[in-house]
């Protein structure tokens, strides 16, 4: 018995197995990452990608299923792309946030005089709208890596959560509301 996962790939999509590399090229772009596991193997037919294995232990099954999905998630980065949306909270003082080249600025955060700064990761795209800030991508992993940094720059420590609310939170991911 095998075990095995399709994805079916888009018209619009490219995709080139070498070795144990898998490239992705699409409209928005191209996205590479290499995929290897003992046991776990991965084919290109016509129309499809083939991700499976002979063996049926467990460590395999679970690879078999994240190889797919991470392919899966490469095909939507390069059609369609990944985008988190934050919102800027605050009834204290008023925080301004900035975009300056691959980091982003948080000022006046509580009244702080040291602005709090993050970095951007990989070719994420960061953009502040008044109180609300929108990360783009095509690679799922920085896009979010990204939103959770500019999220953590405003955790608040040594005070009571329930007074002090202020800070970045992440509202939305891909349409859907959090």
């Amino acid at each position: 018995m095998i075990i095995e996962e399709k994805i079916e790939i888009p018209e619009n999509v490219e995709i080139t197995l070498v070795g144990n590399e898998i490239i992705v090229k699409g409209p928005k772009g191209e996205l590479r990452r290499a995929l290897s596991y003992p046991g776990v193997s991965i084919e290109k037919k016509d129309s499809y990608i083939l991700v499976y294995s002979s063996t049926l232990r467990k460590r395999q099954r679970a690879m078999v299923g994240t190889f797919a999905a991470h392919i899966r998630n490469m095909i939507k980065g390069v059609t369609e792309g990944f985008e988190y949306k934050l919102k800027v909270v605050y009834s204290h003082f008023p925080i301004s946030v900035k975009v300056k080249g691959k980091e982003v600025v948080i000022e006046n955060f509580l009244g702080e005089k040291t602005p709090r700064k993050t970095k951007i990761f990989g070719n994420c795209e960061v953009i502040v709208k008044g109180n609300e800030i929108i990360v783009k991508g095509i690679n799922k992993e920085e896009v979010g890596q990204t939103a959770a940094n500019i999220e953590q720059a405003t955790r608040i420590k040594d005070k009571d959560p329930r007074v002090f609310q202020d800070g970045i939170y992440l509202v939305e991911r891909d349409g859907v509301r959090v």
